[in-house]
């Protein structure tokens, strides 16, 4: 009798656990395969398009996976707008300059014409920086997908999360760790600044009202040439390149122009002095190999930051409106 019930026990269990397993599945490579099995290939060939047509989308999906990701959860909250009773994300000082969300719209809009109902923002949203970093010259990283859709802003944590480019390196290693990204992978991703540009706004403290004596003297009369105002209008385009060799390539550039002074934001200047961060930095600067590997690294577990899956949230019929919306 007591066989029969350990039996019965066993049973239980093991349905129980699948049960559980089916609910809660975790992020797979190829999650689409039988579902919407071409839902990568039209991502990757809508990258390609809107690339060709506006050679700044890449550094918008690259920058999208920050943003998103860190910010303590990988499920597309970003992209969600504003409502009477939610401020958005993208909307907030700290997502400053960021842009190019309407094409995020474009590739769901294709996606959603293959499979409707199928493909999560949140896995457009990674898989597009994906893409877009392979656009700019980068590594090809293999990213696991089945994430789904959160339903809620987070503006109102987003401070707690994301480092700031004036704090300390204590603190930017410290946010770093606290989502399972080491120092190496710190030191890569910030790597991401050999591409796009900075505005001004995020500059002028370091050219007003005195130069700071840390910056490169040969490059200071660009900075202001492109930064003439103290003051600038954060409305008005004003910039300078974060890699004038190399603007649009993702490349090792970047650690020879910290090491030489040349880094526009103070995080920069920090990662190439700091001595936890300097030895990466020289590294990187010697080898774009070891670059890429750290940066595939790092990008893979910023990328798996606690996804929703399962039952939990929800596949948007639009990325930027929570499903109760429509």
């Amino acid at each position: 009798m007591a066989t029969k019930h350990l039996f019965f026990f066993a049973i239980l269990f093991f349905s129980a656990a699948s049960v559980f397993a089916e609910e809660n599945p975790s992020l797979k490579m190829d999650y689409y395969k039988d579902t919407c099995p071409q839902a990568e290939e039209i991502i990757k060939e809508q990258v390609k398009l809107l690339y060709k047509r506006h050679k700044n989308t890449a550094f918008s999906w690259l920058r999208n996976i920050f943003h998103d990701c860190f910010v303590e959860s990988c499920d597309a909250s970003l992209l969600l707008d504003s409502t009477r009773r939610m401020l958005s994300e993208k909307e907030t000082d700290r997502s400053f300059g960021m842009r190019n969300f309407r094409y995020i719209e474009t590739i769901k809009e294709a996606v959603e014409r293959e499979c409707p109902g199928v493909v999560s923002c949140a896995d457009i949203l990674v898989l597009s920086g994906r893409d877009g970093i392979v656009a700019l010259g980068g590594p090809h990283i293999p990213l696991k997908t089945g994430r789904r859709d959160g339903r809620k802003s987070r503006a109102d944590i987003l401070e707690q999360h994301l480092p700031d480019h004036n704090e300390s390196m204590s603190v930017v290693l410290e946010r770093f760790a606290n989502i399972g990204i080491n120092t190496a992978g710190v030191v890569a991703l910030l790597g991401s600044h050999s591409v796009g540009r900075t505005h001004c706004v995020k500059l002028v403290h370091r050219l007003y009202p005195e130069v700071d004596p840390q910056l490169n003297p040969e490059h200071v009369p660009h900075m202001l040439k492109k930064c003439p105002d103290p003051i600038p209008d954060p409305k008005a385009v004003q910039y300078v390149r974060n890699d004038r060799g190399t603007p649009m390539v993702l490349d090792n550039n970047y650690y020879r122009n910290i090491l030489d002074n040349k880094g526009l934001m103070l995080v920069d200047h920090q990662l190439a002095m700091d001595k936890r961060t300097k030895p990466y930095v020289k590294k990187m600067a010697k080898s774009q190999n070891y670059f890429f590997k750290e940066f595939a690294r790092a990008i893979t577990i910023l990328s798996e930051n606690n996804p929703l899956t399962g039952t939990k949230g929800e596949i948007r019929k639009q990325c930027n409106l929570a499903n109760k919306l429509h």
